[in-house]
């Protein structure tokens, strides 16, 4: 994802369009660190709790990536939900 986002330059974007983009940024490094947590976890407790919260913030990042669809463009749209999907599926 991010190599996607690299791609785009901000500073030709409006405000709304940029503001999405930084939620898309944040909302990925924030999945990110929460399937880290998962995957650093010493209790299968632990392990649920985060496998739990990495799903709901995937969940959130698919629908960001949903909702800027136009500016990434289909096929990356596709990629990147197949993507989130194929790790949701590895969290449980």
């Amino acid at each position: 994802m991010k190599g996607i986002l690299r791609t785009l330059d901000t500073d030709l974007l409006d405000t709304e369009t940029k503001k999405s983009v930084n939620a898309l940024k944040r909302l990925a490094i924030d999945a990110r660190l929460d399937i880290r947590d998962y995957e650093l976890s010493e209790t299968r407790e632990e392990q649920l709790k985060c496998a739990h919260a990495a799903a709901k913030r995937l969940r959130k990042l698919e629908a960001a990536i949903l909702a800027t669809g136009t500016l990434l463009g289909a096929a990356d749209v596709a990629q990147l939900t197949a993507q989130m999907e194929q790790i949701q599926s590895r969290l449980l």
